[in-house]
């Protein structure tokens, strides 16, 4: 199971927590640009760009938000969850506010329920001017691991 360290910082020796949160070429994440830059029990950090991520009129896709809000609270479920759980997304609500043109967009997952068989993250999407653009709500169903 994935521990917090005297700073909060997850750390782990597990593989799958590695697995999470790299992203590959395979994964939505990879493809939208989007790195976890701080993980702890409390709170999950993800950036995502602008460019690559538009829509027809220039703005940030509302769907790009929506896979940066549940990229992160995926993972701050994961690692509540636990080893030899997982965690995966049964709702997710998002309220886009403002639009975002260029720079980085960064989301900010913490949570609003941590139980044993679901999880609940508020996720506080903000501009590079620390403009808050969307707000999205996650609730994930945490499961044990199938079998490989």
């Amino acid at each position: 199971m994935a521990t917090a360290n005297e700073n909060g910082a997850v750390t782990s020796g597990d593989d799958e927590l590695q697995k999470l949160l790299e992203a590959t070429d395979e994964q939505l994440a990879a493809k939208l640009g989007i790195e976890i830059v701080e993980y702890t029990h409390d709170r999950v950090v993800a950036t995502m760009p602008v460019a690559g991520n538009r829509q027809p009129y220039g703005l940030l896709h509302g769907g790009a938000n929506a896979a940066l809000a549940e990229q992160a609270g995926s993972i701050a479920a994961a690692l509540g969850a636990g080893e030899g759980r997982i965690a995966v997304g049964l709702e997710l609500a998002c309220t886009h506010h403002r639009a975002a043109t260029d720079g980085t967009v960064t989301a900010v997952a913490t949570p609003l329920h941590q139980g044993r068989s679901t999880a609940t993250y508020d996720i506080e999407i903000t501009d590079a001017a620390g403009r808050r653009t969307c707000s999205a709500r996650l609730t994930c169903l945490l499961r044990d691991q199938p079998p490989k």
